[in-house]
């Protein structure tokens, strides 16, 4: 349980990394959370204020309709009032030509008298001139009337005289006052339509006419596309849905439906603070990864530098020792114990062109990786406990090739069964099986020992994370560099069962 115990303790510092983390994100997620809140209470004001705004609005053109409607039904007693005044002149005209009648005529030739206002032209059957009265120019008499005098006096239809055989016809028009006061009117509507399209306060408004297919103006709203009917058709469903149309009867234009919705600021305004949550998130995002990626270089650097400085300092006392031992050859020192210490030495000098080659891009030429385990294996069997049995998937005769630093990753096979003997304590079974697939090789490592706990899968393949008292947690964190950057491959735990082993897996490409 000891190993176990110094796994979670003796470098807690990735624990209290990993706590760090947690409790700047929770201190972000607040400051987030109310700088969100906020936000919110201010957009919500302002849409109030907008929202109140647009309500105004509303109201002030429902009273401008009103207006409309009461003048134009002022100007419409206006002109039934000339057009009674008219037909009071005819009669007077009648009366006055009816010879026989006893009646007081005095009245009826007030009647005639006091018509200073509306243009009046009579005509025989025929069409002849006889008299004008109110007209803006002189019209000759005694000759039919001009065709464009027809066409101005044409607006109504004549009124018919006849007496004793004889017709007279009666022409007349709006009088002058009357016209003046209509095309204010006009003005007063194509303004009252102007106010609403172009409003102040950025409120999309379609005008349509009673059918809801025409559009008589809009404002603040796409012109190209209300052209489309299923598009204008959608666009009146959404503004009725928010708000109740308004229904004007303009003069002379029928019934005008005005439609409109929230401004686009009011919408703009309720999607600020997702745009302001998107926004600090992305930031947050590039600001860490930029941060990792410099720390990653920095590390990278110092692997680089540590690297080549220990090839450096291996390098002269390594030329010693090698020196040492050839004359320690000449002096007739039992064989066996010369060539274990050229193996030593040899393995220094390994040692060495690992280190040197792992400060610089290193050579990758395909090699047999069965027979590249066999002799890693070999070597490590006289180094680790005799009770711990090794199990190769492969026979030996089987040849698999992979582009591969020898030197390089013969040290990621040594860092990973040397972890598996510790792991077992000196006695267990360490099985590698080997899988050739079309583009790519697996690789298992897998041992009896103690285990891993799911929640350090990645933890361990840090700088400095050991579970050993005296081990400096380097050797994982070299292999997964060696694998991923150098060989372009993959090294992670693929499972482990604490008490039971673990195994790991290496992907590489062929």
């Amino acid at each position: 349980m000891r190993p176990i115990s110094l796994l979670f303790n003796k470098y807690s510092i990735y624990r209290q990394k990993r706590l760090w983390k947690i409790v700047l994100m929770l201190f972000a997620l607040v400051i987030v959370s109310v700088s969100l809140w906020y936000s919110n209470v201010l957009v919500h004001k302002i849409a109030q204020d907008e929202r109140t705004k647009i309500r105004t609005w509303a109201t002030a053109i429902q009273h401008r309709a009103e207006l409309v409607n009461s003048t134009r039904e002022f100007f419409r007693q206006i002109q039934d009032e000339e057009r009674t005044r008219v037909k009071l002149y005819a009669d007077a005209q009648k009366h006055i030509a009816d010879i026989n009648t006893t009646e007081d005529l005095g009245i009826y030739l007030e009647i005639i008298a006091n018509n200073n206002t509306i243009p009046v032209i009579l005509t025989d059957g025929n069409g002849i001139v006889t008299s004008f009265r109110n007209t803006e120019s002189p019209i000759a008499t005694g000759v039919r009337m001009p065709r464009q005098v027809m066409k101005e006096f044409g607006t109504y239809p004549p009124i018919e005289i006849s007496n004793f055989g004889v017709k007279t016809f009666i022409y007349y028009k709006d009088s002058k006052l009357f016209t003046e006061v209509q095309n204010v009117l006009n003005s007063l509507v194509n303004s009252f339509f102007s106010e609403v399209v172009n409003n102040s306060g950025s409120v999309p408004v379609v005008i349509t006419d009673s059918t809801r297919t025409h559009v008589i103006n809009s404002g603040h709203v796409d012109t190209v596309r209300i052209r489309d009917s299923a598009y204008l058709s959608h666009l009146i469903g959404e503004m009725t849905a928010e708000n109740e149309p308004i229904v004007i009867d303009v003069a002379d234009r029928g019934k005008n439906i005005i439609y409109y919705k929230d401004s686009y600021v009011l919408t703009q305004l309720r999607f600020f603070p997702y745009i302001q949550f998107a926004i600090i998130g992305i930031f947050l995002i590039v600001a860490y990864l930029i941060f990792s990626t410099s720390r990653r270089s920095e590390q990278n650097q110092v692997w680089v530098g540590l690297a080549k400085e220990t090839a450096h300092q291996l390098g002269t006392p390594l030329s010693s020792m090698m020196a040492w031992v050839d004359y320690l050859e000449t002096k007739g020192i039992d064989k066996e114990t010369i060539v274990e210490l050229h193996k030593d030495v040899n393995r220094l000098k390994t040692i060495t062109d690992r280190f040197s080659k792992i400060g610089s891009t290193p050579v990758l030429k395909p090699e047999d990786i069965v027979s590249l385990i066999y002799e890693s294996v070999a070597y490590l069997k006289t180094r680790t406990s005799q009770k711990i049995v090794f199990i190769i998937g492969l026979p030996r005769e089987r040849t698999i090739l992979v582009p591969l630093n020898y030197q390089l990753f013969d040290w990621v096979i040594e860092n990973l069964v040397k972890n598996a003997a510790d792991a077992m304590v000196g006695a267990g079974s360490i099985n590698i099986d080997i899988f050739e697939e079309e583009s790519q090789v697996i690789l298992d490592i897998a041992d009896s020992g103690k285990g891993i706990p799911r929640n350090m899968f990645k933890t361990i393949f840090n700088p400095g994370f050991s579970s050993k008292q005296r081990g400096w947690g380097l050797g994982l964190s070299l292999s997964r560099r060696i694998i991923r950057e150098y060989h372009s491959g993959k090294i992670f735990v693929k499972s482990s069962t604490l008490g039971r082993g673990t195994t790991f897996r290496i992907v590489l490409k062929k």
